[in-house]
């Protein structure tokens, strides 16, 4: 989790709070100890198997079987303490801290879902065959509260804590685990029907389909992995060939997935912009490295050359699959909403949206990052230039929801370059010089506003 500020300690206390509340409030008068142990066990064996979904730690586990087969065998207590056992995971990788909330969540989870359970009508206890189908109704109910509660109360601390992307939300994987989850879950059911025949024995019987389950999720992730890998890789080729720029597509990724959540883009999306901010230069592969890192003026030709990344972009990954509506962004980055841009001239919502928002996040990070020809610019500075090009070169919705997530998780500009390491020659001016503006206005990276020239700093 990093550094914990004062908030996030106060939120992950509170969680823990409620869970030794609930658990020590009772009434333990009706609970069977052996369920509870049984069960207990069968939730450490999912804990202590859960499957590494990124390299920040987050995992995944089947613990939902446990609890839900808890909240109709035992109720909303007993699934609460066969919630805490989380905390007796042996797998390596959480801190103190991290198991601590782990089991205050399940457990808070767990109980919430039994109360839910009764609410709707359940009887806690073995069911034998009268009981079905009605319980059905009342066990869904109670699994819906449970995973819901769970990715809620996960966020939450992801919100708190600052983890880049919120973790769930940048992977894509709200829906896919929130499904599995309540999915698996019905093994739960499957272990209190099965009770009445075989005893403490039925967990045995899911311990099969719960590492089948392990397994699939395992598969997922490595896809996941791959896809992190991939586009990493193809952003340390462009680095590499266009040093000056180094980090610039990892923020440009962040600044486009801000803008992206404030206008409310599902999840899948969101991922998906994350990989087109990442790769929006990923064109200047095509570009000769003697071009990008020449140490003076562009002649004619040149920028040109330059001019044509965003459709070398599209040639090198158009068949990466997962990329989806990223290619679009990636194409057509340069577009502006006055139809001056490049490479197809697209105007207004001609342009894509991935496109729209990409050149928000791109013009903002050259303005606020060093250049060659100028220094970084304050970061109000960089706003109040947005705002003056709204409806020219950007689109004013997206310039207003970054500037409002600006506003609200402020943003941090790269170190300046180091002196030693300078790409170009002082005082040489990059772009080149340009015919005398239209209007007599100043683009955004300090060139002029004219018919046949991009505005955006970051070429």
């Amino acid at each position: 989790m990093g550094r914990l500020s004062r908030v996030a300690w106060l939120y992950i206390g509170v969680v823990a709070a409620a869970a030794v509340a609930v658990i020590v409030a009772g009434p333990f008068g009706g609970l069977d100890w052996v369920q509870v142990g049984a069960l207990g066990l069968l939730l450490v064996a999912c804990e202590s198997s859960a499957t590494l979904l990124n390299s920040r730690g987050l995992a995944w586990s089947a613990n939902s079987i446990a609890s839900l087969a808890a909240v109709v065998l035992c109720g909303p207590v007993g699934a609460a303490l066969v919630g805490s056992c989380t905390l007796l995971g042996v797998r390596r990788g959480p801190s103190p801290t991290q198991r601590l909330f782990n089991a205050a969540m399940f457990a808070v989870s767990a109980y919430l879902a039994g109360r839910t359970f009764l609410l709707f009508g359940g009887h806690v206890g073995v069911q034998g065959p009268s009981a079905f189908p009605g319980v059905i109704g009342p066990f869904a109910a109670a699994a819906a509260v449970h995973v819901t509660v769970n990715f809620a109360l996960l966020r939450g601390v992801f919100w708190l804590t600052k983890e880049p992307g919120t973790a769930l939300g940048r992977l894509g994987l709200d829906t896919k685990l929130w499904l599995t989850d309540l999915g698996y879950g019905a093994f739960g059911l499957l272990i209190a029907a099965v009770w009445s025949v075989l005893g403490p024995f039925t967990p045995f019987l899911v311990l099969i389909p719960v590492f089948v389950a392990r397994w699939a999720v395992a598969q997922f992730a490595a896809q996941q992995r791959a896809y992190e890998a991939t586009v990493s890789a193809l952003c340390q080729a462009v680095e590499t060939k266009d040093f000056y720029t180094r980090g610039h597509s990892e923020r440009v990724s962040r600044g486009s997935v801000m803008i992206a959540t404030e206008i409310g883009m599902r999840a899948e999306r969101v991922a998906a912009i994350r990989y087109a901010g990442m790769l929006h230069d990923v064109g200047k592969l095509g570009v000769p490295t003697s071009v990008l890192q020449k140490r003076s003026s562009l002649t004619d030709d040149e920028y040109r050359a330059i001019q044509l990344h965003p459709m070398r972009g599209l040639d090198i990954v158009r068949e990466i699959g997962f990329l989806d509506e990223a290619l679009a962004g990636i194409m057509h980055h340069h577009e502006r909403i006055d139809g001056k841009g490049y490479p197809m001239g697209l105007a207004g919502d001609e342009i894509p949206e991935f496109a729209r928002v990409l050149a928000v996040a791109d013009a903002f990070d050259a303005m606020t990052s060093d250049r060659s020809y100028r220094g970084a610019r304050p970061v109000p500075e960089a706003v109040a230039e947005l705002r003056k090009w709204a409806g020219k070169q950007f689109d004013p919705a997206f310039v207003d929801a970054f500037v409002t997530a600006i506003e609200r998780d402020s943003w941090t500009p790269p170190d300046p370059a180091p002196a030693e390491e300078p790409l170009f020659s002082p005082g040489v001016t990059f772009p080149p010089a340009v015919p005398p503006a239209r209007d007599g206005q100043s683009a955004p990276d300090g060139t002029s506003d004219v018919s046949d020239m991009p505005t955006i700093e970051s070429l």
